[in-house]
C-alpha cells in the first residue's frame, strides 16, 4: 500500500510516542518480509518438494500458484474488512493464521495437504498485509510518515535479494533432515515474535471507517470469475483439456462481465466505477497483468531449467540467481523512484526495454551455450532483466493512478494489488503449463527448448507492456499532488 493510499484512510486516534511507533513499524515490516519471501522461496524449492512428495507438473503448479491466487482473492475484501472489524484485530488474526499455516506447510505429509496449507497461508497473508500500512499511518504524525516509510524500499529490496539465497541455503543445510520444509518452518519463530510484539504495541484504533460497507455480490462475482479461470489453466493440460475446462473459462468471462455490471449499480463498489472510465487505469490493469504474469513465469522457468534440466542443486540455483536479484534491488533502491521524478513515464519505457533485452539475451545464452551454461554466462542477462524490472516496480502504480482523484486512489490501488497477485498466479499456471507441455520429459535438451519458448513469450509480454506504457500519464501521481 502506498503512502498516498494510506493518507485516504481516516484516523480516529492520535499518534503514539515515537518509540512505540517505531516498534509498530517493525512489526509491520516483519509481516511484509514474511509475505514477500514466502511468495518467492517456493519457486526455488518446487523441484525438491515434487521429488519428496511426488505428483506431476500439475501438483507443482498448484503448490506454487495456491498462495498467490488465494492472496489475490483475499485482498479484494480484506481492506474493507479492516474498516468493519478493526485493523489491529485483523492484523493479529492474519499474523496468527499465517504462522499456523506456515507450520502446517512444513509438516504436510502429502501434496494435497500442502496445497491446502498454502491456500490458508495466502488467505491469512491477504488479511495481514493491508492492515499494516493503515496502522502505520495512525501511529506516526503526518510530518514523520514519509520518513518512517523510507526504509520500506531498501528492506524490500534486501528481501528480494535474500529470498532465493535463503531458500537455497536452507535446502542445502537440510536442518534436522527437514529438506524443503525448513523454508516454511522458519516463518514460525518470526511469526510468534511479531504476534507477541504486536499484541503489546499495536494501537487499539487503526483508522477504521464506520461508513464502510462490503459489496458481497461484487466480491462473490470477482472471486468466482478468478477461480473459474485459474483452475482449468493449471489442470487442463495434464487432464487432456476436457470440455469442462473450456466451460469454466467461458463461465469466468461471464462472471467477470457480471462483476463490471454489478460494480456500476452498487452503492458500495469494490472499485470506484469512475476508474473504469479512465484510460490510464484500464490500460494499467493490462500492464500489471502482463508485467507480473511475465515476471512470475520467468522466475518459475529459470528455476525449473536449472534444477530439472541442468540438475543443479537448489543452493547452486539460488546463487546463480543473485545477479537477477541484485539487479532488481539496485534498481529499486537507487533508480525507480528518483528516475520517475526526472524522466516521467520514460522510466517505465527504459525499464521495460531493458527487461525485453535481458530476456532475449537469456534466450540467446541458453541457445548458444546449451548444457554448457555457467553462472558467468548467465549473469549479464540475469542482471539486466532484474534491473529493468526493478525500474518498473516502484513507480508503476503512481503512473497508473496519475489522473485518479483522492477518493479513487485508495480502492484503485487495492484493486491493482489484487490484480498483481492474481497475475503472478496466472503466470505460473498458464506459462508453467506451456513449459511442461513443451518439455515433455525432463531431459536437458527438452527443458532448454521449453525454457527458450517461455522466455520468448515473456519477452513478448514485456514488449506489449512497453507499448501500453505510452498511454499512461506523463508524470507519476505524487508529482501532481
Amino acid at each position: 500500500m502506498t503512502t498516498e493510499q494510506c493518507s485516504l484512510i481516516p484516523s480516529r486516534a492520535g499518534p503514539l510516542p515515537l518509540r512505540r511507533a517505531w516498534l509498530v513499524l517493525a512489526v509491520v515490516f516483519l509481516g511484509e518480509i514474511m509475505d514477500l519471501i514466502d511468495s518467492s522461496v517456493a519457486n526455488l524449492a518446487g523441484p525438491s518438494i515434487r521429488a519428496d512428495l511426488g505428483g506431476g507438473p500439475m501438483t507443482l503448479q498448484w503448490v506454487l500458484s495456491a498462495y498467490t491466487a488465494a492472496f489475490a482473492l483475499g485482498l479484494i475484501t480484506s481492506g474493507r474488512l479492516g474498516d468493519l472489524i478493526g485493523r489491529r484485530r485483523l492484523f493479529l488474526i492474519g499474523m496468527a493464521g499465517f504462522t499456523v499455516a506456515s507450520l502446517a506447510c512444513g509438516l504436510a505429509p502429502g501434496p494435497v495437504l500442502l496445497i491446502v496449507a498454502r491456500v490458508a497461508q495466502g488467505l491469512f497473508g491477504s488479511v495481514l498485509i493491508p492492515q499494516g500500512m493503515a496502522l502505520v499511518k495512525v501511529v506516526f504524525p503526518p510530518e514523520l510518515l514519509r520518513k518512517a516509510l523510507m526504509p520500506f524500499g531498501p528492506i524490500m529490496g534486501l528481501a528480494t535479494v535474500g529470498g532465493p539465497i535463503l531458500a537455497g541455503w536452507l535446502l542445502h543445510l537440510d536442518l534436522f533432515g527437514s529438506q524443503w520444509r525448513s523454508i516454511f518452518l522458519i516463518n514460525v519463530p518470526f511469526g510468534v515474535i511479531a504476534l507477541v510484539l504486536g499484541l503489546r504495541v499495536l494501537p487499539r484504533r487503526g483508522g477504521e471507517d464506520p461508513g464502510a460497507r462490503l459489496d458481497l455480490t461484487g466480491v462473490g462475482l470477482l472471486t468466482a470469475g478468478s477461480a473459474l479461470l485459474i483452475v482449468p489453466l493449471i489442470q487442463g493440460r495434464e487432464l487432456g483439456w476436457p470440455l469442462w475446462t473450456y466451460a469454466m473459462m467461458a463461465a469466468s468471462v461471464v462472471m467477470l462481465a457480471l462483476f463490471v455490471v454489478s460494480e456500476r449499480r452498487s452503492s458500495h463498489p469494490v472499485v470506484a466505477p469512475s476508474l473504469f472510465r479512465k484510460r490510464s487505469y484500464v490500460v494499467g490493469l493490462l500492464i500489471v497483468t502482463g508485467f507480473y504474469g511475465a515476471l512470475s513465469a520467468f522466475v518459475l522457468v529459470i528455476n525449473l531449467l536449472l534444477q530439472l534440466g541442468m540438475k543443479w542443486t537448489p543452493l547452486h540455483t539460488g546463487l546463480t540467481l543473485i545477479p537477477w536479484a541484485l539487479g532488481t534491488a539496485v534498481a529499486v533502491l537507487f533508480g525507480g523512484g528518483a528516475l520517475a521524478g526526472k524522466l516521467g513515464r520514460a522510466t517505465l519505457r527504459v525499464g521495460l526495454s531493458l527487461a525485453v533485452i535481458g530476456v532475449l539475451a537469456l534466450c540467446w545464452s541458453t541457445a548458444h551455450w546449451g548444457s554448457g551454461i555457467t553462472v558467468r554466462t548467465l549473469a549479464p542477462s540475469l542482471f539486466l532483466t532484474g534491473f529493468g524490472a526493478g525500474l518498473v516496480f516502484i513507480p508503476l502504480f503512481d503512473f497508473i493512478l496519475g489522473d485518479a482523484t483522492a477518493e479513487e486512489a485508495g480502492t484503485g490501488a487495492g484493486m491493482l494489488n489484487a490484480v498483481q497477485q492474481f497475475a503472478n498466479a496466472i503466470g505460473v499456471a498458464a506459462l508453467g503449463t506451456v513449459f511442461f507441455a513443451h518439455a515433455g520429459h525432463t531431459s536437458t535438451h527438452s527443458s532448454f527448448a521449453a525454457a527458450e519458448f517461455v522466455f520468448g513469450i515473456c519477452a513478448g509480454l514485456y514488449f506489449l507492456t512497453l507499448l501500453l506504457a505510452g498511454l499512461l500519464p506523463r508524470r507519476p501521481r505524487r508529482d501532481q499532488e
